[in-house]
C-alpha cells in the first residue's frame, strides 16, 4: 500500500530549481561530448546524485548506461562503477569515454593515421562490400573514405586507442551521410552536402584528444586512473551483476513512445558489423513498438488505467506502453536484486501525453518500486531545457512535429528524479 507521500499527485510537486541546471554546459566537460546521443543524461544531475547519495566505497551502477554519463562521473568522483546496455554502440562509446589513454601515445597513433591519408586511392575502396543500407546512406566516395579509415583504425593493436578512434569515426558517420542532420529519425536530406570524412574525422578527433588529455590529467592528479569501471553488453532486465553488491543505482531509462535507439545507431551498427538485420536488433530494446508482445495488462494500477485509456484511442500505442511498463517492472526487480540494503535507486524519468492521454511513467515507476519493496525517499521535479530533449508532438495526431505547428506541444517539458531506498 502506498503511503500518503507516495500517493501525492506528481503534477503538484513544485519544480526544484536546484536541479534544473539552466545554461550549464556540463555535456562538454571531460569525455561527455565524445559522441552524439539523444536525450543525454545531464552530467550535473549525476554529479549531484553521486555526491548526495553515495559514499566513496560504494559501487555505482547504471542499468541503462547509454553513452556512459554515470560511469564517467563515478570515475571522476573516485567511485567504482558498473554499467549495462543492450546496445553494442553504447558499449563502445562508454568504453572509450571511461578509459582515458596516455595523451602522447594516443597522439602518435592518431598522427600516424592522418599522415597516411595521401596513400588513399579511391579505386581500392570504391567497390568494397559492407551492407546494402550503407550504399543507401553514403555516396561512393564517402563510403570509400570511411572504409579506409575503418581499416586503418582496426590495425591499431592497443584496444583503448582503437576504441577511442572508432568512437570518433562513429560520431562523424551521420554528418558524412545523407541522413537529415536535424533529425533523429532515419530520413534522407536530398539537399545535404556531407563533409569530407577525412576532414570531419580530423576535426572531431582533435576535440576528443583535448578532452582525453584533460580527463587523464584530472584522474591522475586524484589517483583515480585505475578506479574500476566496467561496461557490460547485457539486458537491464537480467544482468550478471552480483546480488546485494551495489551501493547506488543512478540511471535514466528510455522514455516511453520516444526514441528508437536501434534506428538511431544503425549506421555504426552496420559499419562495425554489430548487426546484419535491423528488425531483429530492434526487438531487443526496452518498450520498443517493434516488439511482438501483444500484452495489454500490467501489474501497476496506475499503468493499467493508462493502458485502458489508450486502447480507446490507439491499440498499437496501448500495446507499446503496456510492453514498456512490463519491461520496466522486470528492470525494477533486477534493481532490487543487485542493490544493497539501504542502497538508493536514483531514477530520472519523464511523463508525456499521447492523444490527450497522460502517460504517467514516473507515477507508474514509483508505484512499481513500492510494490517490489522499495521505500520512496524523495520526488524531485525539474524543468527540461528544450535543447536537451527537442521532441515535439502534435496534439491531435500524436505524431512528432515542429514547434511552429500551432497544435504542437513539448513532449517532456519536465521530468522527475525518483529517489527510493531498498528497505
Amino acid at each position: 500500500m502506498l503511503n500518503e507521500k507516495q500517493c501525492i499527485s506528481f503534477d503538484k510537486v513544485p519544480v526544484n530549481h536546484d536541479w534544473c541546471f539552466k545554461n550549464v554546459r556540463s555535456v562538454e566537460q571531460w569525455t561527455h561530448g565524445y559522441h552524439r546521443y539523444p536525450a543525454k543524461f545531464l552530467p550535473n544531475i549525476v554529479k549531484k546524485l553521486i555526491e548526495e547519495y553515495t559514499n566513496e566505497k560504494d559501487l555505482v551502477a547504471d542499468l541503462f548506461a547509454g553513452c556512459g554519463t554515470t560511469l564517467v562521473e563515478a570515475k571522476i568522483h573516485g567511485r567504482k562503477s558498473i554499467g549495462v546496455d543492450i546496445n553494442p554502440v553504447a558499449e563502445l562509446i562508454t568504453k572509450a569515454k571511461t578509459n582515458p589513454v596516455e595523451p602522447n601515445n594516443l597522439n602518435i597513433h592518431y598522427n600516424k593515421i592522418v599522415e597516411n591519408f595521401d596513400t588513399f586511392r579511391l579505386i581500392d575502396y570504391v567497390d568494397i562490400d559492407v551492407h546494402e543500407r550503407i550504399d543507401y546512406w553514403f555516396s561512393k566516395e564517402h563510403k570509400a573514405k570511411i572504409a579506409y579509415l575503418y581499416e586503418k583504425i582496426l590495425e591499431t593493436r592497443d584496444n583503448a586507442i582503437k576504441d577511442f578512434l572508432l568512437v570518433s569515426l562513429s560520431h562523424i558517420l551521420k554528418n558524412c551521410s545523407k541522413w537529415l542532420q536535424s533529425s533523429t529519425k532515419p530520413q534522407i536530406d536530398p539537399r545535404k552536402v556531407p563533409p569530407d570524412p577525412f576532414i570531419a574525422f580530423q576535426t572531431h578527433t582533435k576535440q576528443m584528444l583535448k578532452k582525453n588529455a584533460e580527463f587523464y590529467k584530472q584522474l591522475s592528479e586524484n589517483k583515480y586512473l585505475k578506479t574500476k569501471c566496467e561496461i557490460r553488453l547485457e539486458d537491464a532486465r537480467k544482468t550478471s551483476i552480483r546480488a546485494n553488491s551495489v551501493g547506488a543505482i543512478i540511471t535514466s531509462p528510455p522514455y516511453v513512445t520516444s526514441y528508437e535507439y536501434a534506428d538511431i545507431h544503425q549506421l555504426t551498427a552496420y559499419w562495425y558489423e554489430y548487426i546484419t538485420d535491423l528488425s531483429g536488433f530492434r526487438k531487443n530494446f526496452i518498450g520498443t513498438f517493434y516488439s511482438l508482445n501483444q500484452e495489454t495488462i500490467c501489474d501497476s494500477i496506475i499503468g493499467q488505467d493508462i493502458i485502458n485509456s489508450l486502447l480507446k484511442k490507439d491499440k498499437r500505442t496501448a500495446r507499446e506502453v503496456a510492453n514498456y511498463f512490463n519491461d520496466m517492472h522486470a528492470v525494477a526487480k533486477e534493481m532490487h536484486r543487485v542493490l544493497k540494503y539501504n542502497g538508493h535507486v536514483c531514477l530520472v524519468i519523464g511523463n508525456t501525453t499521447f492523444k490527450n492521454v497522460k502517460i504517467k511513467s514516473a507515477e507508474v515507476f514509483a508505484e512499481t518500486l513500492t510494490i517490489l519493496g522499495f521505500e520512496m525517499v524523495e520526488i524531485i521535479k525539474r524543468s527540461i531545457p528544450n535543447k536537451l530533449i527537442p521532441s515535439i508532438r502534435d496534439k491531435k495526431s500524436g505524431r512528432f512535429s515542429k514547434l511552429i505547428n500551432k497544435d504542437s506541444k513539448l513532449v517532456y517539458p519536465e521530468e522527475y528524479i525518483l529517489i527510493a531506498k531498498k528497505a
